[in-house]
């Protein structure tokens, strides 16, 4: 491990695009295969590697969703989400906002109720004896339509959680154009959530424009064609409108072709502010520690860079003040403590 490595293992960190099941470990992913032996994921974690492969990113989908199949009751949701927070605390984590796609598990047939209550019971668990502070982005699937809009609006502004920040949208772009969803982002918004959809992952800048104009988005997912933009980009860094950056899974889905002419350096050459993330780490073979260390690659960053990023991630995400100032003054700290 080279000092870099070793400083960003120690980092203390936020992490603001990641998603649930697509967090589920290997280990996890195989136990829950096992209980549910009709479905098509390995049983062995090794095979999972292979299963992982996506050939683009309708063939992830595909697979994303098997998985998503092996959730199908409360207790599975609680295990989930518990060693998810697990996994975070290995990797100081301390904050993390989590996208959860509730209608996922409603429509095989978990109550929304206990649905919300598992995912409720893994998070203050997790704070108390983890202290990984869990906190929630109810996202829609888009490939799933209005319907599942409907219902992901209704448990997020009926049920509402504690943990629950925020309100997405996910799933593939091509096809599933923003400003139909206007009005369920209208009523998140009104109900006092924010704005964070996916937008420009493996489609042009107008879907960022769509997002930013019709969702009222105040954080954009991926963002990956943003530079083919100049105008979209210098409106990101003059408004201060982060951008959840995920190199390895853009990778991945074949949203870009090649590591290393990922648009990150465009991004942060025109101020914007660009958090990093590690989107469905296992599923990419990842966790947060290795897209830290490929965005310093990238974008040539040394330990003090590094802790930059960490910072722009407090800044974006949606801590209260207090919260935010408390663990920019670790990160500093541990910064400073860092032998030069």
């Amino acid at each position: 491990m080279s000092a870099l490595d070793s400083f960003i293992a120690g980092l203390p960190k936020a992490e603001l695009h990641v998603h649930h099941v697509g967090s589920a470990s290997p280990r996890i992913v195989a136990e829950l295969a096992a209980r549910h032996p009709d479905s098509p994921v390995p049983t062995d974690p090794e095979a999972l590697a292979d299963f992982f492969t996506f050939r683009d990113f309708a063939h992830f989908i595909q697979v994303y969703l098997s998985v998503v199949d092996l959730i199908r009751d409360a207790e599975d949701v609680r295990l989930l989400t518990y060693e998810i927070a697990r996994d975070m605390a290995r990797q100081n984590i301390r904050y993390a906002e989590l996208t959860v796609t509730p209608y996922s598990s409603t429509r095989r047939g978990i109550p929304d109720v206990a649905f919300v209550e598992a995912i409720e019971d893994a998070r203050k668990a997790a704070e108390g004896e983890l202290g990984v502070v869990l906190r929630w982005c109810f996202d829609i699937p888009g490939e799933a339509g209005l319907q599942a809009a409907e219902e992901t609006t209704r448990i997020a502004c009926d049920l509402r959680p504690e943990g629950l920040v925020s309100f997405g949208l996910g799933g593939p772009e091509i096809g599933v154009p923003r400003p139909q969803f206007k009005p369920y982002f209208d009523r998140a918004v009104a109900a006092g959530l924010h704005s964070v959809p996916h937008a420009g992952e493996t489609t042009g800048p107008q879907t960022i424009w769509d997002a930013l104009t019709e969702l009222r988005a105040e954080r954009i997912g991926h963002g990956t064609s943003a530079p083919q933009d100049p105008k979209l980009l210098a409106h990101l860094a003059e408004h201060r409108i982060p951008l959840e950056v995920c190199p390895t899974s853009n990778l991945a889905t074949r949203a870009v072709t090649d590591l290393d002419r990922h648009p990150i350096r465009e991004m942060v050459a025109a101020g914007v502010l660009v958090t990093v993330n590690s989107d469905d780490p296992p599923m990419f073979g990842t966790d947060l520690n290795t897209e830290y260390a490929v965005a310093a690659r990238l974008l040539e960053l040394d330990a003090r860079g590094v802790a930059g990023l960490a910072r722009n991630a407090v800044e974006a995400s949606f801590m209260d003040a207090t919260a935010k100032a408390a663990l920019a003054a670790e990160i500093d700290a541990y910064t400073a403590a860092w032998p030069a």
